[in-house]
This record gives structure tokens, sequence and C-alpha cells, in this order.
């Protein structure tokens, strides 16, 4: 079992869309949406926000994710109806409807809790590289503070699958590392950051350096190493 997902937005078509495409990268995860009013109509709806609460909360927790400001209103009306054992377990969270809902199914497919989750969730708002600038390539530094030079590993490898380091293969990359014990820095940004990773824009044909630090930075890099020419199994 692991942390489910209400997605809460004025539009009905909108909350699919958000829980079609975070599902691509979650599997395991069941991601609700509760969009529009009970008629389907623009608007938001305590009765689909409540079904999508019992829907998706297998004792493990559920977290909230709206769009504008009425749907906040009316998730935080949704958590007060709550039996007061469920309600520590179902958080609301302050992120951008899009990336932070991926963000949140990532986190949830690599089984963190609740509170993990939506700090994941909230990180994804902030998960961005300015237009014009260029990524560090991660080849150059020293190791982190603590870290022998034996606990250190590093790569670069040119991306060969179709569509290069888009959503999917940066889920994929986001899950591969998540519980190892390292730091890990892909092309400047957090290798364990699926957002971060989608911010990269990486194509076919360009270089995916990789450092890592830690006791499984060894490890880290040579998985990396292996989905990367394995075109992350879509060649």
């Amino acid at each position: 079992m692991s942390v489910g997902l209400v997605v809460v937005s004025h539009s009905r078509k909108l909350a699919e869309g958000v829980c079609e495409l975070a599902a691509q990268m979650a599997a395991d995860v069941r991601i609700v949406p509760a969009g529009g009013t009970d008629d389907d109509g623009i608007g938001t709806s305590l009765e689909k926000i409540m079904t999508g609460i019992s829907a998706t909360d297998s004792g493990e927790g559920t977290v909230l994710l709206t769009d504008l400001g009425s749907a906040v209103m009316t998730a935080e009306s949704a958590l007060e109806f709550l039996e007061p054992e469920q309600q520590h377990r179902v958080l609301m969270a302050d992120a951008p409807l899009v990336e932070g809902t991926v963000a949140a199914a990532v986190a949830a497919q690599t089984g963190k809790n609740v509170a993990e989750v939506t700090a994941a969730a909230e990180s994804a708002g902030a998960s961005y590289t300015p237009a014009g600038t260029q990524p560090d390539d991660g080849s150059a530094g020293p190791p982190a503070s603590g870290a022998s030079a034996e606990d250190s590993a590093s790569g670069a490898w040119t991306l060969v699958n179709p569509m290069g380091l888009h959503a999917r293969p940066a889920s994929v990359v986001a899950q591969l590392l998540a519980d190892l014990d390292a730091e890990i820095t892909i092309n400047g940004v957090d290798g364990k950051s699926v957002m971060m990773l989608m911010t990269l824009g990486l194509r076919p044909g360009e270089t995916l350096s990789a450092t890592a630090t830690g006791p499984d930075a060894a490890r880290a890099v040579e998985l990396l190493a292996e989905q990367v020419r394995n075109g992350f199994g879509e060649i």
C-alpha cells in the first residue's frame, strides 16, 4: 500500500488529465480526480473530494492537490469533515497542481510516508531552471563534506533513447536512486528529484553527467549508466 492522491480542480477534464499524466510515473499509486461540480460543471464539489479521500486512503494516508482558490477552500472543508483518527493522515499540499501531483506520485511510488509525499509536492514549486541558464554538467567539484574519495563516483553518457530525458525516464531515474545512501547530482540538479530532472530538457544525443557521494555512490552511478545505455527501456 502507498499514500494516495486526490486531484482537486475546477475542471473535471483537467483533474482527469493530471491524474492520467501522474499515473504514467506511478503505476502502483491510487490517484483519483475530483474535478468540477457534482453535475460536472466548472467549480468544485465537496462530495467528490470526500469520495476521493475514501477511495485513496488505504491507511497510509492521502494528499490533496488543488488548483485555484475556491478549490483550496472546498478541500479544507473536506478535511474538517474527516473522522479524528483520519485527520492526521490526510494532508493538503501547497503546491502547483501539475508539478506537485507528479512529484507527489513519484514520492508515493517509492514508499514515502504522507508527510514526505506532501513535502515532495511542495518542493516542486521551486523546481525549475531559469530560462537562458546552463546547468552545471556535474563533472566538477570535490566530494561532499565528510565523503572520502572512495565514497565518490561519476560518469557521463550520451542519451540514446528517442525522446531524451522526458517525464517517464526522469521518473525512472528518480525512483531508481531514491533509496540509495548517496547524494547524486545530474547535470547540476538533484538526481532524486523528478521535477528537477525534467527541467534539464536533455535531448537525444546530449550528454547526461552524474556525480555521486556517499556509501552507495558507485552503485548509483552503475544503475544510472545501465538505464542510459539501455535507453530507459525505450529502444
